[in-house]
């Protein structure tokens, strides 16, 4: 399985080299209401090498029921602490949302998912070939990670995104498109192709991808603390940390915002991910079917990377994400009505990021193993 997540990494641009933190004494409780011992533990272990000031917002469904449990990093010791309604950056798991976003339009019947995205917009893009709203949604589009024209050497690594504005984005489907491979051919993550769905959908409504998201998503889900807009939840949003541990510039993805730009809380996840258990909601369970394969273990639904776990004796739905500041890792098993949400202020390019995704898969398996 890690060797399976590695590749699925989210917006990610270069890294730093930072030094090994010594590990924290583990101040958690051995068990909390809803939370076993073995998850308390499991929590500590993946977390106790995270920076002073670190903070990890957990919810455990299982069976239905959501319990919480927050830690920070507090003198060298991890202790447990109440922050489920505080703010992170969600990072790629943003892209869930989009797809959502384009689910709800199919069911409401205002474009299909093989229709090709040039029907939908007067910019005549640089390309022969026709790109469908479903290739962007489950990374088959061909296009690359970025686009070639946000060059990562003039960018400020803080805030990579923030001047790639609707101008830019335009310059580069007229003039300087170009696809690694012909659409629905294979696999390949792109940032690029999420934000530009993002976009395309915004432009679709005549209106923002923040208002669609209101409009579609967070109003029906009660998701009170989510935005797009960090001036929103900015007296709690907790505080980024770069690779090095020190408080870091929070990201701005301007026109691709689709692609990663979305702020929440770990109440807010929950109550999407509980809404992914009813079986009714057409539009949640669009985003669910599998619309390509890309191994034995792993195929792409709209969004989510479905990924067969447990030696195949189980299915999650699950998506991460990571920005300078943040690692974020969501994953639900459906079936069974279980969910792990684990937010971080862990930046993506801290060098035991990892763990935040080990965390995730461990703590479902607990869920597994008591059921």
């Amino acid at each position: 399985m890690r060797k399976l997540v590695a590749t699925i990494i989210g917006l990610f641009i270069v890294g730093y080299t930072c030094c090994q933190t010594p590990a924290a004494v583990n101040g958690l409780p051995n068990a909390s209401p809803g939370i076993s011992r073995q998850q308390t533990e499991l929590i500590y272990e993946k977390s106790k090498s995270f920076p002073e000031n670190t903070q990890l917002s957990v919810a455990i469904i299982n069976s239905g029921v959501v319990k919480f449990f927050g830690i920070k990093r507090n003198n060298d010791t991890i202790q447990q602490i109440n922050n489920r309604h505080k703010i992170f950056e969600i990072g790629s798991i943003s892209k869930v949302f989009t797809s959502t976003l384009l689910a709800s339009f199919v069911e409401n019947g205002k474009l299909e998912l093989n229709d090709p995205i040039q029907d939908f917009t007067d910019i005549e893009m640089n390309i022969g070939e026709k790109i469908t709203f479903k290739q962007l949604a489950n990374h088959t589009s061909g296009l690359p990670r970025l686009p070639s024209n946000l060059n990562l050497l003039f960018v400020d690594p803080s805030n990579p995104y923030k001047n790639y504005d609707q101008k830019k984005l335009k310059e580069y489907l007229t003039e300087e498109m170009k696809l690694q491979r012909s659409p629905g051919d294979g696999f390949e993550y792109s940032n690029l192709g999420a934000g530009l769905l993002g976009y395309l959908l915004a432009h679709i409504s005549n209106k923002t991808y923040e208002e669609l998201l209101n409009e579609h998503i967070f109003s029906r889900y009660e998701m009170a603390s989510s935005t797009t807009n960090r001036d929103e939840v900015k007296n709690r949003l907790i505080k980024g940390l770069d690779g090095k541990g020190d408080e870091t510039s929070n990201w701005d993805l301007n026109v691709l915002v689709g692609a990663g730009g979305i702020l929440s809380s770990a109440n807010d996840l929950a109550r999407f991910a509980l809404a992914q258990f009813d079986t009714n909601n057409t539009e949640l369970n669009l985003t669910r079917q599998p619309t390509f394969t890309v191994s034995d273990q792993m195929q792409m639904g709209l969004g989510w990377h479905i990924i067969k776990a447990n030696n195949g004796k189980n299915e999650i739905f699950w998506h991460n994400g990571g920005t300078g500041g943040y690692t974020s890792s969501m994953a639900l098993d459906t079936e069974n009505k279980h969910g792990i949400i684990i937010l971080s202020n862990v930046s993506a390019f801290h060098q035991k990021t990892g763990k935040i995704d080990d965390l995730c898969f461990g703590l479902m398996n607990t869920l597994w193993k008591q059921n």
